[in-house]
């Protein structure tokens, strides 16, 4: 109910009918009262909820990463919140309502950074081995910096990763996977970031391999 403070003549503060009365600043002012939304579940906002929640499974598990890996977009945004909107626009595929990631698409870092050249995996015993180029004086490429290989297990939702493996020029990096990983199909990156930190290569995706 609304409530008139200064006579008939003077504003109102509440609703009265289909009017809502205010004030800012000591102006009084009125606007007409919203209307309730009927179904909240229309087909749009499923999709983006569905298309959103696709997305955040595969980025959850690997937070950390992605701070990292989209640092350089971090720009009135969080980095997560930049991989999360470059993954849902670009690394969605299906159809209403079954969504799923596209893996070959998705990125888990992003930046001007000379990327992996060359670049492949090879499941080892307890692991994988990631093998690639020394492209080192291409582009903004060094000798220093650091691999960013990771593993992602859709099944378990885990991963396995590092932001700071071996360097650019000594051509591999492995990574430990858990026992129990054995006989999972994971999908392999690689990334680079640059000694200092400051620069950050767009990730490479590396396929599938299975554990074991």
């Amino acid at each position: 109910m609304g409530r008139i403070k200064k006579g008939i003549l003077g504003g109102f503060h509440g609703t009265v009918g289909t009017v809502v009365g205010a004030s800012w600043k000591g102006i009084d002012y009125m606007r007409s009262k919203a209307e309730s939304i009927k179904n909240p579940r229309t087909r749009g906002q499923v999709t983006q909820r569905n298309r959103f929640a696709t997305t955040l499974c595969f980025l959850q598990p690997i937070t950390s990463y992605i701070r990292i890996g989209f640092r350089p977009y971090a720009v009135k945004q969080t980095g997560f919140n930049a991989a999360m909107a470059y993954n849902i626009k670009n690394a969605i595929k299906g159809e209403f309502p079954n969504f799923e990631l596209d893996y070959p698409k998705a990125l888990v870092s992003r930046g001007t950074l000379t990327p992996a050249e060359g670049a492949d995996v090879t499941v080892i015993d307890g692991g994988v081995l990631f093998n690639w180029r020394d492209n080192s004086g291409k582009g903004d490429a060094l000798q220093t910096d650091l691999a960013m290989p990771l593993l992602f297990n859709k099944d378990k939702q885990e991963a396995v990763f590092s932001t700071a493996s071996n360097k650019r020029f000594e051509e591999e990096a492995t990574l430990t996977v858990p026992a129990d990983w054995n006989g999972s199909e994971v999908e392999a990156y690689l990334g680079f970031i640059s000694a200092d930190g400051k620069s950050v290569a767009t990730s490479e995706y590396l396929g599938k391999v299975t554990i074991g």
